[in-house]
């Protein structure tokens, strides 16, 4: 590259996309759209509406603002399935609620239980479409994460990602994303939301499965409103994590008005060879992608990016790749998740050598960054990272 090409693609890499180019991503999710709130009944789904919309229904319905403030304590606090159950409502109101709303949840098809207590759950959708998600206990405490889908299928195609050979269905809308972690909660029963100080066993969200979280931005952002709105889930923003692939219009979004921790399915150190797994990178290139992790906001030592390295043997593994990586996130506070590759039917990639994995790790960790090797968790159920899909293989 001439040195005017480095200077133009450097200063290409530190400008924020357009708003124009986030909009032009939203449209084209719209062809992906999901149902909308209400049944083939007609009747209005409380669950994944926002606050205001919650409180525009209460309206409609001939009651005060302040009805909506109850039921979203009743939805969200208390998890209730029916408005039997709303008892500081007046039996006159939960009946015309029960005439002309319902209490939405994904209805459990099968529950997978991996032999290091890791459970992958497959749900049914109004649709008749299935996804998955997965809850990863924490090993030594009684807490875990809760890994959400945000599509049924996916786009991307990463060539290391089972869901990446099921298509793109749809997009799911905010009450199917909120409702996968309602419906863990249903199953292990932690309900009422504990308190502040109480111990939690989904501690943690993880948007990390089936899908890129960020062609479905719109309901993604309304459904982790809802879930960490203190008066209902009231999960922190420091306990969500959301992953993508690098769409780099709307990582600005994401940090100006959710401000999760943000994780980056980098993957690759080249451009040539990110094309190949990550197709994505052909529209969003290396140095784009790395120019919106450093215009996230609130970084810091103790608020780190979070780089996602699948390991792939032969590949991506080596050396000089580990010192490129440390080169190029420099600067930038960050801790790199290295994931021995989990292998899937018909997959065509092998996990690196572990005395490879290692010394990639010591390469990182010598430059300052934490590398911790991720664990494969539910590989026996093909419930580890890259093993969702829904569709027949």
């Amino acid at each position: 590259m001439s040195d005017s090409a480095s200077l133009l693609s450097a200063r290409t890499a530190s400008v924020a996309p357009s708003q124009d180019e986030a909009a032009l991503i939203l449209a084209k999710a719209a062809r992906f759209a999901p149902p909308g709130p209400r049944t083939a009944e007609g009747k209005l789904d409380l669950i994944g509406l926002s606050r205001e919309a919650l409180t525009e229904a209460v309206a409609e319905l001939g009651e005060p603002p302040f009805r909506a403030k109850q039921i979203w304590h009743w939805l969200y606090h208390r998890g209730a399935r029916q408005f039997s159950e709303m008892t500081s409502l007046s039996r006159a109101f939960r009946a015309r609620l029960e005439e002309r709303c319902v209490i939405g949840r994904p209805e459990r098809l099968r529950a997978l239980k991996s032999a290091d207590q890791s459970e992958k759950f497959l749900l049914g959708l109004a649709d008749g479409e299935r996804i998955e998600t997965v809850y990863i206990p924490d090993l030594e405490e009684e807490r875990g994460a809760v890994c959400l889908s945000t599509q049924v299928g996916c786009t991307l195609s990463c060539r290391f990602c089972h869901t990446g050979t099921q298509r793109l269905e749809r997009n799911l809308s905010a009450a199917e994303i909120v409702g996968q972690f309602l419906a863990l909660r249903d199953y292990y029963g932690e309900w009422p939301t504990p308190r502040e100080g109480e111990p939690r066993r989904l501690a943690t969200i993880v948007v990390m499965g089936m899908g890129e979280p960020l062609y479905n931005y719109e309901n993604v952002a309304t459904a982790l409103t809802i879930l960490m709105d203190p008066e209902g889930v009231a999960l922190s923003r420091r306990r969500i994590t959301l992953s993508t692939s690098g769409v780099v219009p709307l990582i600005d979004r994401v940090g100006r008005e959710l401000g999760v921790n943000l994780a980056i399915s980098l993957h690759a150190v080249r451009d040539d060879l990110r094309d190949e797994l990550v197709p994505l990178n052909r529209k969003y290139p290396i140095a784009e992608l790395l120019a919106a992790c450093r215009r996230y906001p609130r970084l810091s030592n103790a608020r780190r990016i979070t780089f996602e390295y699948i390991m792939l043997k032969g590949i991506n593994d080596s050396p000089a790749d580990a010192r490129e990586l440390v080169r190029l996130i420099a600067g930038i506070p960050a801790k790199v998740n290295l994931i021995p590759f989990n292998p899937w039917p018909g997959s065509r990639f092998e996990p690196s050598p572990e005395e490879a994995i290692r010394r990639f790790a010591e390469i990182i960790n010598d430059a300052g960054y934490a590398a911790p090797v991720r664990t494969p968790r539910g590989r026996d159920i093909l419930a580890a990272c890259g093993q969702l899909r829904t569709a027949a293989a």
